[in-house]
């Protein structure tokens, strides 16, 4: 977007633009999101600003009016590949915490000071500020949403000190830590637990989402959900919950995400369980992922649906969402297994092949289980794995590789990265680097020509006479496109969100014993 496309934005008071990017006002020194109720301020007097820590290092501080930090983040860390994409994605996660600048550099293949220069060329902040400006909008989720103790607040939001915590809320906020609570006590769903001790043992808070929002993701996880490790249900009022283990930087937790259609405001709800304080901000980063909840679905949707294939299915199911992952070499894993084979019987061979994972003690009822690590899998996988001999050997031969670190794979790949990785593989072709692409790396425009339940969906659409079969003049969204045609494949066979075998085409014998149709992960 140019400037005068921005602006026109603001003018208009655009929902769909908020945390997309950030208005700087030099007359009052503040910066806004672009959805802001106060009036329009005068061009000559207005910057924008990709991320609100670029507007922080230009000396400006959050508006107490319209609280920029207090929407969801922006699609374009996945739109974009180059390396500020894949370096915001990292820092979202919590790598710098962890790991600091030296370690994000390392990850991406450059020195701490070109990454200095590349994001501060790109994103007017460098890696430093742009963490801080991360942590700085989860310490205000947490205070508006949680009754934690303040200096759980601040470890659990990645500062090292209280003070430090108070200084950047201060600078950022213009506000103190206890004024920044206050602005959401009014708020009728703020819930939380009362922290009683060093750290709580749960909390709940609401994730923000632009809407329109599909719960069909729900539906998505739920038939690929591995008892144990996962849980999915579904309420007579049509509200819907996912559940599961998983492992952390500095420890397991589980976790609930909860949408509720019939509730004003339609919230989405996360309840984190056993989480080490310092896992918050990875785990929330994650969970977004999981849920696709920094996409734009109106921008996503006008583009798919000016294609006549899909216009139909966009007007009937709005705000589709691409599921991502919560641990990359899992669902490369999952993906491996599932190549070939029915959704249920993929998730049969899960099931058995996480009694290899290690048991949690404390966590939500059902889920007692993590998914096996690839050291786990490459020790037992033999044993557990049912199927052909040689699907066996490429999928232990996969774990051993990401045992040893052979293979890394992680949020910080882009999709060319990912196959020179993956492609070398027994056993992994073009479909599957497609597929973790998706969902790892939140890529928006992939088209999994080959699959199977692609094919059918293209068939239960209208024809699109002239237009490419690669659906291409939808592009950057395409991934998009593949879950409306996933979605129109399960409807014409009765059967939930089957996908795809590998792209070099299904066993013949598999072909006789079931319809090419029925097969995915």
């Amino acid at each position: 977007m140019d400037f005068w496309q921005r602006y026109r934005a603001i003018d208009a008071r655009d929902t769909r633009f908020d945390g997309q990017f950030f208005t700087a006002v030099s007359s009052t020194g503040i910066y806004c999101r672009p959805s802001c109720p106060a009036r329009t301020p005068k061009a000559e007097n207005v910057t924008f600003y990709e991320t609100s820590a670029a507007a922080h290092e230009a000396g400006y501080r959050a508006c107490k009016r319209c609280l920029p930090e207090a929407v969801p983040g922006t699609p374009a860390w996945n739109i974009r590949s180059d390396i500020a994409g894949r370096a915001m994605r990292l820092i979202n996660d919590g790598v710098i915490t962890r790991e600091g600048v030296d370690g994000l550099a390392h990850r991406l293949g450059y020195s701490a000071r070109q990454l200095n220069r590349i994001l501060s060329n790109e994103l007017g902040a460098g890696p430093l500020s742009l963490a801080r400006a991360s942590r700085a909008q989860t310490a205000r989720t947490l205070l508006v949403s949680t009754d934690m103790l303040l200096a759980d607040v601040a470890f659990a939001s990645g500062f090292n000190s209280v003070r430090q915590f108070n200084d950047t809320i201060g600078e950022v906020f213009a506000m103190t830590p206890t004024a920044v609570r206050a602005t959401g006590a009014k708020s009728a769903n703020r819930r939380g637990t009362v922290a009683v001790g060093p750290a709580p043992s749960a909390l709940t808070l609401n994730l923000p989402y632009r809407e329109p929002f599909d719960p069909g993701i729900f539906d998505f996880l739920a038939v690929r959900a591995v008892p144990g490790i996962e849980r999915a249900t579904t309420e007579s009022d049509g509200s819907r919950t996912y559940a599961r283990t998983l492992r952390l930087p500095r420890g397991s937790a589980s976790f609930s995400v909860t949408f509720s259609p019939s509730t004003p405001g339609k919230p989405l709800q996360l309840t984190a369980t056993a989480v080490d304080l310092h896992d918050l901000p990875a785990l929330l980063s994650r969970v977004r992922r999981l849920f696709d909840l920094d996409a734009d679905p109106q921008a996503v949707d006008g583009a798919l649906a000016a294609d006549p294939r899909l216009t139909t299915s966009v007007a009937a199911l709005p705000g589709m969402r691409v599921p991502g992952a919560v641990e990359p070499q899992e669902l490369f894993i999952r993906a491996m297994i599932g190549q070939q084979i029915t959704v249920a019987a993929a998730r049969t061979a899960l099931t058995q092949l996480s009694a290899a994972g290690s048991v949690v003690d404390g966590a939500a009822p059902d889920l007692d289980r993590l998914f096996p690590t690839a050291a786990e899998l490459a020790e037992h996988g033999r044993a557990l794995l049912r199927g052909p001999q040689r699907r066996i050997d490429s999928i232990v031969a996969a774990a051993e590789a990401m045992a040893s670190g052979e293979l890394d794979l992680g949020y910080g790949d882009d999709p060319d990265s990912l196959g020179s990785k993956l492609l070398p593989l027994p056993g992994v072709g073009p479909w599957t680097v497609g597929y973790v692409s998706m969902r790892v790396l939140g890529a928006p425009d992939v088209f999994l020509a080959n699959d199977a339940a692609v094919r059918n969906g293209v068939k239960a659409m209208p024809a699109g006479l002239g237009l490419s079969s690669d659906f291409r003049e939808i592009s950057p969204w395409r991934s998009y496109a593949t879950m409306h045609l996933w979605r129109a494949a399960v409807k014409t066979k009765s059967a939930l969100l089957p996908e795809s075998e590998r792209a070099t085409g299904p066993n013949p014998r598999d072909m006789r014993e079931r319809p090419a149709q029925t097969r995915g992960k």
